[in-house]
């Protein structure tokens, strides 16, 4: 494979290490519930947590030189979850965007929003349309919200407009391409994510684009989300600082050999 597969236990955090600083970063938010399990505190309260983590992420990445963060912050399995906690799931985005929306405009950051919104709370869909509105020229950071999201989905709606476009007689389906797959996902004027991590421990990607993922590095850190913070941010950036990248061609010393 080409990606590296890794889990960090104990690295030091960065001190500027000024290089190979990733441009967009994935980050899948895991372990919520088990922070708040062994603390003897109900799930709720690892979600409450979580979203200080969130801030924190923010602040790193602009601090840190990200251009674009992508967090996952509610997948479409996730609707499988019991009510009770899917109502207070949607009650802290409510409130993260209207008590944290006039900060992140002031910090220049643009808000994006990812996933379908067909048959979300119309308070929801309200929100969202007025983050993306409202930070749409912001150009420090770009923070992508992966809500009501799923890389099957995804990929799966991409080549169904396709399909009607060749229906229509307006595309050659001989003309369908990796690039043209592209264009049509929702992350289609965005770069491809050089470094995914994910909290916990857990080592799966959980529908997390999947399509765009193709080359990414992959770090897996052993704190659960809520116990995230900027030296955990540094120490994932540092692992992905010491890999070479080759997008499946050569390392120069090798290509010299012909080994």
């Amino acid at each position: 494979m080409h990606d590296k597969v890794e889990t960090v236990t104990a690295i030091p955090p960065a001190a500027g290490w000024g290089r190979a600083t990733p441009r967009h970063v994935g980050i899948i938010m895991d372990g919520n519930g088990r922070w708040a399990a062994a603390r003897g505190l109900p799930r709720m309260e690892g979600h409450r947590r979580g979203v200080e983590s969130v801030r924190r992420a923010v602040r790193a990445a602009i601090d840190l030189g990200v251009s674009y963060l992508t967090i996952y912050s509610f997948s479409t399995e996730n609707w499988s979850r019991p009510p009770q906690e899917v109502s207070f799931l949607m009650g802290l985005l409510k409130r993260f965007i209207r008590n944290d929306l006039a900060e992140l405009h002031a910090n220049g950051v643009r808000v994006r929003v990812i996933g379908s919104r067909e048959g979300l709370d119309p308070e929801i869909t309200a929100l969202l349309n007025e983050a993306e509105v409202l930070t749409r020229l912001n150009k420090r950071l770009t923070l992508v919200v992966a809500f009501n999201y799923g890389g099957r989905q995804e990929i799966a709606d991409a080549a169904r407009r396709l399909a009607m476009r060749a229906a229509a007689g307006e595309l050659d389906p001989a003309h369908i391409s990796p690039e043209a797959i592209r264009a049509e996902l929702d992350t289609s004027d965005m770069p491809d994510p050089d470094l995914i991590i994910r909290t916990s421990g857990e080592q799966r990607l959980s529908n997390f684009l999947l399509w765009q993922a193709a080359y990414a590095e992959f770090v897996f850190l052993p704190q659960h989300w809520p116990d995230f913070d900027r030296a955990a941010f540094e120490s994932a950036l540092v692992v992905y600082s010491s890999r070479e990248r080759r997008f499946g061609g050569l390392r120069p010393e090798a290509e010299k050999t012909g080994s």
